[in-house]
């Protein structure tokens, strides 16, 4: 049997139980045909809506960004990855377990009419439909870092607003420590649901402090364009000092609670993916080196950088918790 190297070499990497299952899903192949689609009628009013503060205006998928605007406070000074690479390389496994079934396959998702339930310890409880939420916003392009727990990583400019306008629009009330995310579910719209690999639908969460950081945002678009399917239409949470996975897609809910909420892969696998998910170089992942990384579109690995390069803007969130214990 041929050695497992002890960093990822850009091949597909999954849970070792999820592996083990591939080839069940891959039988089912034939569910998942089709190419990847432009987004549902309704997100093409969105591509000439002004959006605010200088930004592009967001275009239908296909077409160019409006508007190529100077590079902002929160955004990086290194080469954004292709746009091709971005959305036919993802982990998504609502639509399939290797990288490229999201953009085969997510054309089965419905980004419209979507609803967004905003919930839990807060004062004003919203239910609004993905319109009217986008409406109480002007977007921001952000050029954000992202870094996989896989080791691999990309540069993204998002389009979105931040979290914590959302947060403070429903008014988290004194017991709200955490904030939960909950994907659609609806094995129609996402074949992949259909069979265990994952306990369904996908979870994510954070602390309250972390989701009202100016960093954090909630996305609708990428590279000027509507948000593709394979890439979490039509909200995704953004969080760049951490591991991707943290990044739900399809969002349908957003619940404030007073306790950790349980995550999808701290549920699946607690010893490989915590709650914190935080990039961190000195800690290992239990089946690969965390300290390099391969940036898509090169070939050379690089070093990771602590909190993926945000350590300046996020460490303070950490003072005196154990980053090792608390991975």
């Amino acid at each position: 049997m041929r050695q497992k190297p002890p960093e990822p070499l850009g091949s597909e990497i999954t849970s070792e139980s999820l592996y083990l299952r591939r080839r069940e899903l891959l039988k089912s192949a034939a569910l998942f045909t089709g190419t990847a689609a432009a987004v549902g009628t309704g997100l093409q009013l969105l591509s000439n809506r002004p959006t605010g503060g200088g930004t592009p205006l967001l275009a239908t998928p296909g077409e160019a960004p409006k508007v190529v605007r100077p590079r902002g406070p929160y955004d990086t000074d290194e080469r954004a990855t292709s746009y091709e690479d971005a959305t036919t390389y993802n982990n998504f496994y609502e639509f399939g377990l290797d990288k490229g079934e999201p953009a085969e396959n997510a054309h089965t998702l419905k980004p419209r009419p979507w609803t967004v339930v905003i919930d839990g310890e807060v004062h004003k409880p919203q239910r609004v439909d993905m319109d009217t939420l986008q409406s109480w916003f002007p977007l921001e392009e952000r050029v954000y870092r992202m870094r996989c727990v896989e080791a691999w990583s990309m540069v993204i400019p998002w389009l979105g607003f931040p979290l914590a306008g959302l947060l403070r629009r429903v008014e988290p009330t004194g017991k709200a420590k955490f904030v939960s995310f909950t994907t659609l579910k609806d094995p129609e719209q996402m074949p992949g649901q259909k069979y265990p690999v994952l306990d369904w639908p996908y979870v994510e969460g954070l602390r309250l402090d972390e989701a009202l950081h100016p960093l954090t945002m909630l996305a609708v678009g990428m590279y000027g364009r509507v948000l593709p399917n394979q890439n979490g239409a039509p909200l995704r949470l953004v969080v760049p000092w951490k591991y991707g996975f943290k990044g739900i897609k399809s969002i349908v809910r957003i619940t404030l609670t007073e306790k950790q909420p349980p995550t999808t892969w701290s549920r699946s696998n607690p010893r490989e993916y915590g709650f914190y998910a935080n990039v961190n170089p000195e800690v290992a992942h239990p089946r690969w080196s965390q300290a390099s990384e391969r940036r898509i579109g090169e070939l050379r690995r690089r070093p990771t950088l602590p909190f993926n390069g945000y350590a300046e803007q996020v460490a303070s969130l950490y003072t005196g918790l154990d980053l090792r214990r608390h991975f």
